[in-house]
């Protein structure tokens, strides 16, 4: 894309791939899945002007290094704080989508002091209504195809037909996928180390986090960053009603709900920019980040993929 830079940094012995663009307060966004970077493509020329947008990708997706382990959710979280320490970036504002959000959920609990603000796309957060969760749990169906051993791999690797499934009946209006974009994501999972990544990451949420949620361990933690939730109405996985009580566990927590499904960015960009810059005033100069020295190796082009 034009105005978009690409670099990788190592931070937890890993080496990660950053995409950034624009100049002004920064912007850490933390994509979903089955996605990248390039989930954030339609908020770049919506938000470059007045921001500086950094768009990584998370263990195990895009360009980044996808190990054998550490997809639970605190380590994802932990990865993209020393993301921000190998980018010179003390504190910013912060955007996620679904996992992505999730792990700033968890990002935010952990290391408060390093977030001004936390926009949370298409996810609920740690303290969802129980009995409305239980009503609703038949709406996860689909990970049940991802998450089990051997299998969740197999289907990434050798079924694509579901991912493409799983793309367009997130959006309200699959007609806004532009030629080529679902083939990327699509695409983007099919290797045997990112099929892993993306197998494990599911699995780990139902090992740690539902028996979390399920026991209420997230009810002895509050959220002292101030956070939106922005939720399609055609959400397919998430409904208003699990979204009640947050506000008991947070200094600053609230919901919206907004047209669209479970893949904002990519079906309302209009709607999450004009969202963000509400949010995050540009104007904000209580930012102070550390310029960082380029090295040869963040310097390295893209790979071969990076022809979008």
């Amino acid at each position: 894309m034009d105005g978009v830079e690409h670099r990788f940094v190592e931070a937890r012995a890993m080496r990660f791939h950053v995409a950034g663009a624009g100049e002004g307060p920064p912007l850490l966004f933390l994509h979903g899945f089955p996605q990248h970077w390039y989930a954030w493509r339609h908020l770049i020329p919506r938000l470059a002007d007045r921001y500086r947008l950094v768009m990584p990708d998370m263990r195990g997706a895009g360009w980044s290094d996808a190990p054998y382990r550490g997809y639970g959710t605190r380590d994802r979280a932990a990865d993209m704080l020393a993301v921000m320490d190998a980018l010179g970036l003390d504190r910013v504002g912060l955007v996620g989508h679904e996992w992505g959000a999730w792990a700033g959920f968890r990002a935010c609990l952990d290391a408060p002091d390093r977030f001004t603000r936390f926009l949370a796309l298409n996810i609920v957060h740690p303290w969802p209504d129980q009995r409305a969760t239980r009503r609703n749990a038949w709406r996860m169906w689909y990970t049940a195809l991802w998450e089990y051993p051997l299998l969740g791999g197999a289907i990434l690797r050798h079924w694509p037909g579901f991912t493409r499934y799983h793309l367009r009946r997130g959006v309200v209006d699959p007609a806004c996928w532009r030629a080529g974009e679902l083939e990327e994501f699509v695409a983007s999972v099919r290797s045997r180390a990112h099929a892993h990544a993306g197998r494990a990451l599911h699995w780990q949420y139902v090992l740690h986090d539902i028996p979390a949620l399920a026991t209420g361990r997230f009810r002895r933690e509050r959220l002292a960053v101030p956070a939106t939730v922005l939720l399609g109405a055609g959400d397919f996985a998430f409904v208003p009603e699990m979204l009640e009580g947050g506000a008991d566990h947070a200094d600053e927590l609230d919901s919206r709900i907004v047209p669209g499904g479970h893949y904002l960015a990519d079906e309302r960009p209009e709607l999450v920019a004009a969202t963000i810059r509400e949010l995050f005033p540009a104007t904000e100069t209580t930012v102070q980040n550390r310029p960082l020295a380029r090295s040869r190796a963040d310097r390295a082009p893209a790979p071969a993929r990076a022809r979008i």
